[in-house]
C-alpha cells in the first residue's frame, strides 16, 4: 500500500499546470500543508468556471435535444396520419382464371402440340384426336338424314293421293246416291202405274164375265148365236187372263221399287265410308308429320356428327401460359377429362385478405399502391373492386363452430378484390411480369 507521500507525490506529478516543484520525490509535512493550501485555494477559483462550463453544455446538449426530437416527432406524426390514411396487409396474393382444357369427345390422341410453360394464343391448336371413327360417324349421318328426307317425300305425296282418292269417292258416292234417289221415284211411279193397269183389266174381265153371264140365258132362248155367245167367253177368259198379267206387273214394279230403295240405301252407305276416307287423310298428314320429325332427327344427328368431328380438334379457349399438361399422344382420353391448363396473363386481379377490424373505412374504388414482392417492392396501381361477402373462414370446408363451449376470439379476415388500374389496356403484362400465385403487399388509400 502506497504512503500519503508517494500520493500526494503522483497527484503533483499528474498536473502539468501545479507549479510546485518537488524536489528528491520526497516532502516534509510543513510543504505538504503549503500544497494543500495552495490546492485549495485553485479549487476555489475553478469553482465558478467549472459551474460556466457544466450550464453551457446543458445548453447545447437541451438543443441537440430538441433538433432531434423534432424531426422524429414530425416523422411519428407523419407516421401516424400515413396509418390513418393507409391500411396495409401482407396477406395478399395474385390471382387470375385458370382454365382447365378437356376433350369434348373420347377417343385416341393423334398429336400433342404444346408443352409446358408454352404461351399460346386463344384458338391455337393444342392437341388432335384421331378423326376417323368420327368422319365414318358423318357419312352414317348422312345416309340416315336422306333416307328420312326420301320417306317424309314419299309421305307427304301420299297425303296429296289420299285426299284426291277421297275427293272422288266421296263424288262418286254422292252422285251414286242422287242416281238411286231417281231410280227410287221411277220404280214407285211404274208402281204405281202397275197398279192402275191392274184396276183396269179387272174392270174389263168383270164386264166381260159380266156380258157372259147375260149371253149364256139368251143363247138357251136362241136369241144370240152361238157365235156371240163364243165371242164373250173368249172376251172374258182374255180380260181374266190380262188381269193375272198385270197382277204380275205389279209384282214386278213392286219388286223394282224394293230393289231400288236398296240400291239407295247402299248408295248411303258408300257415302258414308266415302266420308270416312277423310279421316285417311288425316292419319296420312299425322304419318308425313311424323316423317318430317324423323328428318329432323336425322338433321340433328348428322349436325352432332359435324360437331364431334370437329371436337376431335381441341384449341386453347384463352391466351395464356400452358400449365399441367397430362396427355400423351396414343392415350384414350374420356370426355371432360382434364388434359392441360391455360393460365391467362391478362385477367388477372389482386385477393388481399384484410383484417375485419382494417375495413371500417374501406370502400370499393378507393387507389391501391400494389407492391410485388417478387420484384423488390416495384409498385403497380389498382383500386379496390369489391369486398367479400363473408369471412374467409366462413368459405372453408369446415368452418368453424363458435358455439361448442370453447370459443376462442380470433380476428377474422375478409377477402378483397383489387383490379389493376391498366388491366384494359392491350398491353398490360405482355411482359408476363404478373403470374397468378405471387405475393403481394397492398396499400388501400382510405382517407
Amino acid at each position: 500500500m502506497r504512503s500519503r507521500t508517494q500520493r500526494d507525490f503522483t497527484q503533483v506529478n499528474s498536473k502539468k499546470e501545479d507549479p510546485l516543484i518537488i524536489s528528491n520525490g520526497r516532502l516534509d509535512s510543513a510543504e505538504l500543508s503549503d500544497i494543500d493550501t495552495e490546492r485549495q485555494k485553485q479549487s476555489d477559483r475553478e469553482v465558478p468556471n467549472r459551474q460556466s462550463a457544466a450550464s453551457g453544455g446543458k445548453n447545447y446538449l437541451r438543443t441537440v435535444l430538441v433538433i432531434v426530437m423534432l424531426p422524429a416527432a414530425v416523422c411519428c406524426w407523419l407516421l401516424w396520419m400515413h396509418s390513418r390514411a393507409w391500411e396495409r396487409t401482407d396477406d395478399a396474393q395474385i390471382d387470375g382464371h385458370i382454365y382447365p382444357v378437356s376433350a369434348r369427345v373420347g377417343g385416341r390422341v393423334a398429336r400433342v402440340l404444346v408443352e409446358d410453360g408454352q404461351f399460346v394464343h386463344e384458338g391455337e391448336v393444342l392437341l388432335q384426336i384421331d378423326p376417323a371413327d368420327f368422319q365414318l360417324a358423318v357419312h352414317h349421318a348422312a345416309a340416315d338424314y336422306k333416307d328420312a328426307e326420301a320417306t317424309a317425300e314419299a309421305a307427304r305425296l301420299g297425303v296429296s293421293i289420299t285426299r284426291v282418292g277421297s275427293e272422288t269417292q266421296i263424288a262418286g258416292a254422292f252422285a251414286d246416291i242422287y242416281n238411286t234417289e231417281a231410280g227410287v221415284s221411277s220404280a214407285q211411279e211404274a208402281e204405281k202405274a202397275a197398279f192402275g193397269q191392274l184396276a183396269e183389266a179387272k174392270a174389263n174381265a168383270r164386264k166381260l164375265n159380266s156380258d157372259v153371264e147375260r149371253y149364256r140365258p139368251l143363247l138357251e132362248k136362241n136369241e144370240i148365236t152361238q157365235q156371240q155367245f163364243d165371242q164373250a167367253i173368249t172376251g172374258a177368259e182374255a180380260a181374266n187372263a190380262a188381269v193375272v198379267a198385270r197382277q204380275a206387273g205389279v209384282a214386278v214394279a213392286h219388286e223394282q221399287v224394293r230393289q231400288a230403295e236398296a240400291r239407295h240405301a247402299q248408295s248411303k252407305s258408300n257415302f258414308a265410308n266415302a266420308q270416312e276416307t277423310s279421316r285417311q287423310i288425316l292419319v296420312s298428314k299425322a304419318r308425313s308429320e311424323a316423317a318430317q320429325a324423323q328428318v329432323l332427327q336425322a338433321k340433328a344427328g348428322l349436325e352432332q356428327a359435324k360437331l364431334n368431328l370437329q371436337y376431335t380438334t381441341v384449341a386453347a379457349p384463352a391466351e395464356g401460359i400452358v400449365g399441367k399438361r397430362s396427355v400423351q399422344v396414343g392415350q384414350n382420353i374420356q370426355p371432360n377429362e382434364d388434359l392441360l391448363a391455360i393460365v391467362t396473363l391478362k385477367e388477372i386481379w389482386v385477393t388481399a385478405n384484410f383484417k375485419e377490424t382494417q375495413l371500417e373505412r374501406m370502400r370499393p374504388g378507393q387507389p391501391v399502391q400494389i407492391k410485388v414482392d417478387t420484384y423488390g417492392g416495384r409498385r403497380w396501381r389498382g383500386h379496390v373492386s369489391a369486398i367479400g361477402g363473408a369471412t374467409g373462414a366462413r368459405y372453408s370446408l369446415l368452418p368453424p363452430e363458435n358455439a361448442t363451449g370453447n370459443y376462442v376470439k380470433v380476428v377474422q379476415r375478409i377477402p378483397v378484390r383489387i383490379d389493376f388500374d391498366d388491366v384494359s389496356d392491350s398491353a398490360f403484362n405482355t411482359d408476363g411480369l404478373l403470374r397468378p400465385g405471387m405475393s403481394v403487399v397492398p396499400d388501400v388509400k382510405v382517407n
